[in-house]
């Protein structure tokens, strides 16, 4: 074999995996896509009360069996973020997403998007950013001061001097 040939088996493989990634993700696209539309088609806004919220393995949060023999071996084997929660007279646990997961308050009473068992959204969610605006809004206008804000204003010249430098 001379090394030609190894660089056309090298690069024919290299063809025929770069085609099945290109049809895997085609397949899986369509098939998100396809679970997306459902979801939109289910969800109803419902009032919760959230007892908490934890990152656990499926196997080890309180599901129901029909829920866990349906899930993919690969998702009852990795740790997703679930909420135990009050929904009316139940206590039910229920899978979030990750951004509505970490916005989620824990004791109080939120309005949600639920699809099933699925929590896809929250009414009045905001971003990180806005959270923070609102708590320096309430704490009285002034933020305290972060460790690189505070260091920055350690080593102003015009701080050390006692006056501007041009």
């Amino acid at each position: 074999m001379t090394a030609i040939d190894v660089l056309v088996i090298v690069g024919i493989a290299l063809a025929a995996v770069l085609a099945g990634l290109y049809f895997l993700n085609k397949w899986a696209s369509k098939r998100m896509a396809a679970q997306q539309e459902m979801i939109e088609r289910n969800k109803q806004t419902v009032s919760i009360y959230v007892i908490d919220k934890k990152k656990e393995k499926a196997s080890d949060v309180n599901l129901p069996k029909a829920v866990t023999q349906n899930m993919p071996r690969a998702s009852r084997l990795m740790k997703m973020p679930f909420v135990k929660a009050k929904v009316g007279p139940q206590i039910v646990t229920l899978m979030c997403e990750k951004k509505v997961y970490d916005a989620l308050p824990v004791k109080k009473n939120v309005k949600v998007e639920l699809a099933g068992m699925y929590i896809v959204g929250m009414k009045g969610l905001k971003t990180k950013r806005e959270m923070q605006e609102l708590a320096r809004a309430r704490r009285g206008g002034e933020a305290p001061l972060k460790w690189n804000e505070k260091l920055a204003r350690a080593v102003d010249p015009r701080r050390i001097f006692g006056r501007e430098r041009s």
